[in-house]
């Protein structure tokens, strides 16, 4: 493949560039919720797909009818986390594929929970009896996010149920334990009672709007660090992105174990400088199940081809690291924590998943192009994990991606770039908010 269509075609404006490093989903992503009482199931379950693509780009089938797969973020109210199912069954081509967000919240919490009673003694800096953690939220309006502040405060015994759900708003300042979106959680180590609380919490969102604002994540554990001085025994954190900058900026000093989401590679890498963890959404796995629903579908075939059914070049996954939602026509893949225990087999995060590395006939498997928008350009997880992932893939899957970089801040930045559907024979969409699906419908309908 040219070297030309590797590359993103990302907004050069000073504004990006100085945009922070963000994640998801993950951010998951993100990224991606599993809203429903749907029950999973493998994807041997799902129904049969038939593409009549033609075998060349803006062929006779019509942009409404084309192969689409929303990727990361779900079509989602991002208020009451209600799946657009509208938008999931935008025609009988349509997937989704993220991660399971509550399974990945619950590991999380869980994480920092072992942590807390594998080291309570020595990580109560001030010896007052409180484990006091701050918690950096990336967006309040993603479903990844939602579930990630649920995972860690019902993991911390600091969650409060607000109209059936845990309260998932950020608390502003709480060192007196009086908050209401939150309560003081115990933890019993060692014949001792510990008080844990949420001290502070906050949506890192900078100026511009964008969220998952790294840098913003990096000044918010300066201005928390002056004002809670040794009361911070853990830092906790919807991504790697925005941990890894308050690692950075304060806790790697003080000695201050800091936990993420991604398995971002510096992140990985920095638990042996004692980084606290972080949760691998496989993203590996993500970015081959992206491709894999687009080329099935361009090929006309099972929809489980190369996913729970071997291709004809031996390609498959096993059940143990994703799911299949048929009525949410939607792939999760499946979370593993990682830690100081198993940190070294996370290195590379870029590295394809091997039962899934087989190169496909061309012959049997033509080119065919694929637009993919990635929502912001600067996104640490998606620019630096996922996209060189899905570049491996692409050429292994036979399709010629024409990548496109957002602002992370407006619909309008990616969708004037999708200007000539008639030119694509399938899509990969990453919005900028879930709400939004509709604006990239409507231009495929037209």
């Amino acid at each position: 493949m040219e070297n030309t269509r590797k590359k993103v075609v990302a907004i050069a404006t000073a504004a990006l560039t100085a945009l922070s490093l963000t994640a998801c989903g993950g951010g998951s992503s993100t990224s991606t919720a599993t809203s429903g009482s749907a029950t999973t199931s493998t994807a041997s379950s799902a129904t049969s797909t038939t593409s009549t693509a033609a075998g060349t780009s803006g062929g006779t089938v019509a942009n409404k009818d084309k192969p689409v797969c929303w990727y990361n973020r779900q079509p989602s109210n991002s208020s009451t986390g209600e799946l657009d199912m509208t938008a999931l069954n935008f025609n009988d081509k349509t997937y989704y594929v993220g991660f399971d967000a509550n399974q990945g919240a619950e590991l999380q919490g869980q994480m920092i929970l072992d942590y807390i009673k594998k080291n309570a003694a020595s990580i109560d800096r001030n010896g007052d009896g409180v484990i006091g953690y701050v918690l950096a939220i990336g967006d309040i309006g993603h479903n990844d996010s939602i579930a990630r502040t649920r995972g860690v405060r019902k993991a911390l015994g600091t969650a409060v149920e607000k109209d059936g759900e845990i309260d998932s708003a950020p608390v502003g300042t709480n060192t007196d334990g009086s908050a209401t979106d939150v309560q003081d959680g115990t933890i019993d180590v060692d014949g001792k009672t510990y008080t844990v609380r949420e001290l502070a919490s906050q949506e890192m969102k900078n100026s511009a709007g964008a969220t998952w604002d790294a840098a913003t994540a990096g000044n918010t554990i300066g201005t928390w660090s002056s004002s809670f001085g040794d009361q911070i025994d853990i830092v906790a954190s919807n991504n790697d992105g925005m941990g890894m900058s308050m690692f950075n900026s304060w806790s790697k000093d003080n000695k201050v174990p800091t936990f993420g989401y991604d398995a971002n590679s510096d992140a990985v890498a920095a638990i042996a400088e004692g980084y606290g963890g972080t949760i691998s959404q496989h993203a590996d796995v993500q970015a081959y199940l992206t491709l894999r629903v687009l080329r099935n579908a361009l090929d006309g075939v099972d929809i489980d081809t190369g996913i729970g059914t071997a291709d004809d070049a031996g390609n498959v996954l096993t059940s143990d690291v994703y799911e299949y939602n048929a009525d949410e026509r939607s792939y999760y893949a499946l979370n593993v924590a990682v830690t100081a225990d198993n940190y070294q087999d996370f290195t590379d995060a870029t590295k394809v998943y091997d039962p899934v590395s087989k190169q496909l006939d061309s012959s049997a498997h033509p080119t065919k192009k694929v637009w993919l928008d990635i929502y912001n350009a600067s996104d640490n997880f998606l620019s630096s994990t996922y996209q060189p992932l899905l570049q491996n893939y692409d050429d292994l899957l036979n399709l010629d991606v024409e990548y496109v970089g957002g602002d992370g801040q407006t619909e309008s930045n990616i969708t004037n770039r999708l200007g000539n559907p008639s030119a694509y024979d399938a899509f990969a969409i990453n919005m900028v908010k879930t709400d939004n699906a509709s604006s990239y419908t409507s231009l495929l309908s037209q």
